[in-house]
């Protein structure tokens, strides 16, 4: 089966429903979104969830890079 032909995966957050653009690590999405499950390492995100996840942490990336 190809890339195109997979079935879309669903977004982690409960009650969403939406098609996930986004995968990031489940503890960077604990973060802003603690009703995730415990399943797996990365966490599918819609995009509307994504745009959410890097309002919520923009200040918090923007410092961690200021580090380097």
């Amino acid at each position: 089966m190809s890339p195109e032909e997979e079935a879309p995966e669903p977004c982690a957050i409960p009650q969403c429903g939406g098609q996930a653009v986004r995968h990031l690590a489940l503890a960077e999405a604990r973060k802003v979104f603690p009703v995730l499950a415990e399943k797996g390492h990365r966490a599918p995100l819609c995009r509307d969830h994504y745009r959410e996840w890097k309002k919520s942490t923009k200040e918090a990336r923007k410092l961690a890079r200021l580090g380097w």
